[in-house]
């Protein structure tokens, strides 16, 4: 597995990870949310964060993790590939070149909460609602180092 910049070629397959993750891993949200949202993680978030993507050596990505500053904003993983290393491999390469992490985590993502914990992530605080305001509580975490 190779990591590198996001490159604008990347984008379309990036959305469809995006897609995929979220359908596999966010049943809270209803499908008009799943869509809308779909729309500003290509037109918005996406432009506005630093993108680094996971590869294979058949150029194939996995994964990718966007940031702001040593904020982890996103971290999606193509569901076929859960579990074989490739969000701890991002996870590794954004904190050697940003230092220590933090990241929000949905609530209603418990198997999200839990890879963050297990990578070394300790829960520092909560909000009711997403950065919208929207009724989808966020469990704020900072990198303390562990079993990464």
């Amino acid at each position: 597995m190779l990591i590198r910049p996001r490159q604008l070629t990347d984008d379309a397959e990036l959305l469809a990870i995006w897609h995929r993750a979220v359908v596999a891993t966010h049943g809270f949200l209803s499908a008009a949310d799943i869509q809308r949202l779909h729309r500003q993680v290509g037109e918005l978030y996406l432009p506005a964060v630093a993108v680094h993507v996971c590869v294979a050596e058949s150029q194939r990505i996995l994964g990718f993790i966007g940031l702001t500053g040593s904020h982890v904003e996103m971290l999606f993983v193509d569901p076929d590939c859960h579990g074989q290393g490739v969000g701890s491999r991002l996870l590794d390469d954004a904190r050697e070149r940003c230092g220590p992490l933090t990241v929000d985590v949905n609530e209603q993502n418990p198997a999200a909460h839990g890879f963050y914990r297990r990578y070394g992530f300790q829960d520092t605080g909560r909000s009711e609602s997403d950065g919208e305001g929207r009724p989808f509580p966020l469990i704020h975490m900072a990198y303390r180092g562990g079993t990464a």
